[in-house]
Parts: structure tokens; C-alpha cells; sequence
């Protein structure tokens, strides 16, 4: 048998999957007080977009709350909604960036995707937001 894995692909799902509406808010009872929150979990998963293999990594998302906050049950949701997901990693830290500052518009937010070791090679990818005319000291 002659195999070649390019030659493979196990079926993955487009981003149209990915579950925003699981994403809900709380408000923030400290408005002007700048907090740092950062949310970690090493149990990330999406697959790759040309094989539909499994990626894994540990995706931070830290982020300074203007008005609301993120809720973490729902958080933990819309992430698992990108298990079946085939997603390039750049685009994914910018995906996520992109849902959660449309969620709870913060005054600052860094997504950071860093990936398993794949093929001998380590990957991190990050994207920033920053509320445009606001003072963020």
C-alpha cells in the first residue's frame, strides 16, 4: 500500500459552526476601575484545515472590562463549539478576538493561541484590540 498523508483528509467543519450565540455577559459592578482578567485553558482544540486533524493548545484571553464581563460557562461553550473546526491559527486568535470585543466592548484584549508541538514545530499566535479613544493606563 502506497500512503501518502497529503492524500487524506478526515471531514472537519467551516467556521459558520462556531457558537457565539452560547456567548453571554454580566456587568461589571467597577466601571473605571480598570481590572486585569485573564482566562486560560490548556484544553483548546480545533483541527487542521487541510487535514482535519486535531490541533491542541492553550488559548489566554486577557482583557481590561469597560462595561461587562465575560461569562465563563459560556465561554467554555463557544470554545468547545471550534472542536470539529478546521481554522489556520492566525485566523483563529483573530476570530476569537473579533467575537469577544463585539461581545463586551473592553477597553484592551489580547487573545494568545499557543499550540502543541506539530511536526517539531512550537506556534503561537496573538491578536490585540484596543478601545479606540480611551485611556488605558
Amino acid at each position: 500500500m502506497d500512503f501518502q498523508p497529503s492524500d487524506r483528509s478526515y471531514p472537519f467543519q467551516g467556521v459558520e459552526a462556531v457558537d457565539t450565540d452560547a456567548l453571554a455577559t454580566f456587568p461589571y459592578e467597577y466601571p473605571g476601575r480598570p481590572i486585569d482578567i485573564e482566562i486560560v485553558t490548556d484544553e483548546f482544540t480545533a483541527v487542521c484545515p487541510y487535514s482535519g486533524l486535531p490541533d491542541f493548545g492553550t488559548l489566554t484571553v486577557r482583557y481590561i472590562p469597560d462595561k461587562l464581563c465575560i461569562e465563563l460557562r459560556s465561554f467554555k461553550y463557544y470554545l468547545l463549539s471550534y472542536r470539529n473546526v478546521g481554522i489556520f491559527y492566525e485566523h483563529l486568535v483573530n476570530r476569537v478576538l473579533d467575537d469577544l470585543v463585539k461581545l463586551c466592548r473592553p477597553v484592551r484584549m489580547t487573545v494568545e493561541a499557543d499550540y502543541n508541538v506539530r511536526g517539531g514545530m512550537r506556534t503561537k499566535a496573538v491578536a490585540q484590540y484596543e478601545k479606540p479613544g480611551k485611556e488605558n493606563d
